[in-house]
């Protein structure tokens, strides 16, 4: 996500919020609904375009050799592979699901208060159950959002930025891949959900000299596919701490402490609620940034802290890798003239 750091990187009487609020495109049980892991920007009201990977498990049972990294599992994994067989899991030690997306993002300022966004992913997703593994790669579902800076109060003090919006998730990945057989994968195992979903989302923002805090929420509401199938709607917060630290005159550093929590009553078919993949948890973990000219670094780590069992494979950790270039936007469409 893109947080808020102090504007001494570039004016040391100012300060800086940004926020790019995102969602995973493809699947959505393993999403970042609030879109937390694009980094600490010091660029205010600056497009910018990015490239970011995304690394999600589910696992945790006892046995395995890493709840994130579990056996079998790939970091980098961008292509499909299948054993063939689709079974059901039956809590057996080695059975974990994986979600990967490479996401191109980009930002566009059309005046100094409001954002357009778009978000086009490539997503791979495996599932091992009973020793069988199946993983389906391809175009995710792209996600188009705008964001209103409703509140900007930038002083020596307190720093402040409120920032409200809206988006839609269109249905550009695929949802009806099959086997050798014609039996068609899960549907989080698919890149696509088959359906249009829509969003409203908000940031707060607030920094005090080289500390700040940003505290975000969104609100899913997600439509049914041709096959009759959707998730049920979803809600997301997240809390990140974060300190502002010059390495020197040109390269600076943000470490983060970071929380987010996720609730789902997951999967429905023809409307009725299903009790697979209900998500119920609390993720913490840390993050780190870093800033050279318009060039930024964004990476981060968390793990399950607490959810709500069941028989399916559990939250375990997400990892992010991300790299972000700013542009420096001197004119707005929307008010040229600044």
């Amino acid at each position: 996500m893109n947080f808020f750091v102090l504007k001494s990187f570039q004016n040391p009487k100012l300060a800086v919020l940004a926020l790019l609020f995102t969602l995973l495109g493809g699947n959505v049980m393993a999403c970042d609904i609030c879109g937390c892991f694009m980094g600490i920007t010091p660029y205010d009201n600056q497009s910018s375009i990015a490239f970011l990977y995304r690394y999600r498990s589910f696992s945790g049972y006892q046995g395995q050799s890493h709840p994130v990294f579990p056996e079998g599992s790939k970091f980098f994994r961008l292509g499909s592979q299948t054993d063939g067989e689709i079974s059901h899991h039956n809590s057996d030690p080695s059975d974990y699901e994986v979600y990967r997306a490479l996401e191109v993002r980009a930002r566009y300022f059309l005046s100094q208060r409001m954002e357009l966004n778009a978000i086009l992913p490539y997503n791979s997703n495996s599932e091992q159950y009973n020793g069988n593994l199946n993983t389906v790669a391809g175009i995710g579902d792209a996600n188009l959002y705008g964001g209103y800076h409703l509140l900007r109060k930038l002083d020596r003090k307190l720093n402040q930025r409120l920032i409200v919006g809206l988006g839609v998730k269109l249905p550009t990945g695929k949802s009806d891949v099959t086997n050798y057989k014609g039996l068609r994968y899960s549907t989080l195992t698919q890149t696509g959900t088959g359906s249009t979903d829509g969003f409203a989302y908000f940031n707060y923002l607030a920094g005090y000299k080289k500390l700040g805090l940003s505290l975000s929420g969104t609100y899913k509401v997600n439509g049914e596919n041709r096959d009759e199938e959707s998730i049920a709607n979803s809600t997301t917060g997240f809390l990140n701490l974060f300190y502002n630290q010059s390495l020197n005159t040109s390269l600076k550093m943000v470490p983060s402490v970071q929380f987010a929590y996720e609730y789902s009553a997951g999967e429905k078919y023809k409307g009725v609620k299903t009790g697979e993949h209900v998500m119920n948890n609390l993720m913490a973990g840390a993050g780190l940034d870093f800033f050279v000219k318009n060039v930024t670094l964004n990476m981060a780590y968390q793990v399950k802290a607490w959810t709500v069992k069941d028989d399916h494979p559990q939250p375990a950790g997400r990892v992010v890798l991300g790299v972000t270039y700013n542009f420096n936007q001197l004119y707005y469409a929307l008010n040229p003239r600044k």
